[in-house]
């Protein structure tokens, strides 16, 4: 079973830069979930990964300022894993939306799957 959460977006102060830690950014995080469920049909919330509790987390995450986005990706998906026990493999994906580059034009993003 896959619990996908995807283009969650948040203004955000991570990164190096003075100017990124002043103005801050716009970020869109994407999160998978893998996980076996324990039944065949799933009719209540504790046999499945709650998404909500999932978004909470990674808003909490998204709100502190990070100097790197490797840092909070892998803080996120070491979370997740500890607190939904259920879950046995997790990919997180924050795209940072603008750079503070002259000329430079794209988003740049960062990625981490992880297994139990």
């Amino acid at each position: 079973m896959r619990v996908c959460l995807n283009d969650l977006i948040f203004k955000g102060y991570h990164g190096l830069y003075d100017a990124e830690k002043k103005l801050g950014n716009t970020f869109r995080v994407d999160v998978t979930i893998d996980f076996t469920p324990s039944v065949n049909l799933i009719d209540q919330m504790d046999q499945t990964i709650d998404y909500v509790e999932v978004y909470q987390l990674v808003k909490k995450m998204m709100e502190t300022p990070t100097p790197l986005l490797e840092t909070l990706v892998c803080k996120i998906a070491d979370q997740i894993l500890f607190e939904h026990t259920i879950a046995q493999y997790v990919h997180v994906k924050i795209t940072k939306e603008t750079l503070p580059i002259p000329f430079f034009e794209g988003k740049t993003s960062v990625s981490i799957e992880k297994r139990k």
